[in-house]
């Protein structure tokens, strides 16, 4: 019923979120503004995670002047390079105590020049993955039975697996592309993992490709290279955000528990290098996905 071009507000057509609660993370810009505005509209109760407050407030209201400005919307201040600022998210969502029927973990950084995060893992790493684990971790007991978690991966996961010898580029030649693809299968193998843990208690998790979404970050890689510009049939907005709501709020959830959609399906799973669809076999990987998780909580100092 759905494909690559449904929009949010499609899958969303005639239902009704009053009463549930979600957790969007990147609600500054893009695919995130977008998100919260489809939820919001039809209902949900939404807190919007954010770097820069003050951004996240401009843009919702960019989008929609008065609309968002509602009860049914707050934001909680989160920058994911830094775990003190992820730590202290979580705590604030903790103490509220207010449980979520489903978290979207949507913000992101791509093709960043080699950098570091306030605790000194490489950026993409850090933001995209670690950021994320350690707060959906901290509040995992904030989800609802029957909640839901949505990673937003990408389909750069197809161009590299995780490294779990040098997640740092400490001893491999730093590339920018090669950095995101990286972070990009860490999350899908995070909602493997988390899946599993959680789904006897009724929460379950999926990762999603937006699609190639033309936002801020995707034109300034446009502009350092052109030739990206005619590679993808780009999405609007309205379009990138249909697979994470149709994963968190439509789709079955045995359907989606512990895989990877794309254009609001269960993408297949593939190796061919020819084929510019579905998601590699090592992203799905358990095995892959446990050892990650061990390692990812040596790296951050914590066990869950």
């Amino acid at each position: 019923m759905f494909g690559a071009t449904t929009t949010a507000d499609e899958v969303l057509r005639d239902t009704d979120l009053g009463g549930r609660r979600v957790l969007v993370t990147g609600v500054s810009a893009g695919v995130g503004v977008e998100t919260a505005r489809v939820l919001l509209d039809h209902g949900a109760h939404v807190v919007g995670a954010a770097r820069d407050l003050g951004k996240a407030q401009a843009a919702t209201a960019q989008v929609a002047p008065g609309g968002l400005s509602t009860e049914r919307l707050r934001f909680v201040e989160l920058d994911l390079a830094s775990l003190a600022s992820v730590r202290a998210c979580a705590d604030a969502l903790l103490e509220v105590g207010e449980r979520f029927d489903v978290v979207i973990a949507n913000a992101g950084v791509m093709a960043m020049p080699k950098g570091t995060t306030a605790d000194g893992f490489e950026t993409q790493f850090g933001t995209n993955y670690l950021g994320h684990f350690v707060l959906v971790n901290r509040i995992a007991k904030l989800f609802k039975p029957g909640g839901r978690l949505v990673m937003v991966s990408s389909a750069g996961h197809r161009g590299a697996d995780v490294d779990l010898d040098d997640p740092n580029f400490e001893r491999t030649t730093y590339d920018p592309l090669t950095a995101y693809r990286r972070s990009k299968t860490a999350t899908i193998l995070f909602a493997v993992e988390f899946d599993r843990r959680h789904r006897a208690g009724g929460v379950r998790a999926t990762s999603v490709h937006p699609g190639a979404v033309l936002t801020d970050t995707t034109r300034k890689l446009i502009e350092a290279q052109p030739s990206a510009a005619s590679a993808f049939a780009w999405k609007t907005v309205g379009q990138g955000a249909a697979t994470s709501v149709w994963a968190g709020l439509v789709a079955p959830a045995d359907e989606v528990g512990a895989r990877y959609c794309e254009d609001c399906h269960v993408a297949e799973v593939t190796d061919d290098p020819a084929i510019s669809s579905g998601v590699r076999s090592y992203a799905l990987n358990p095995e892959r996905a446990r050892s990650l998780w061990s390692k990812t909580e040596e790296l951050v100092g914590e066990q869950f």
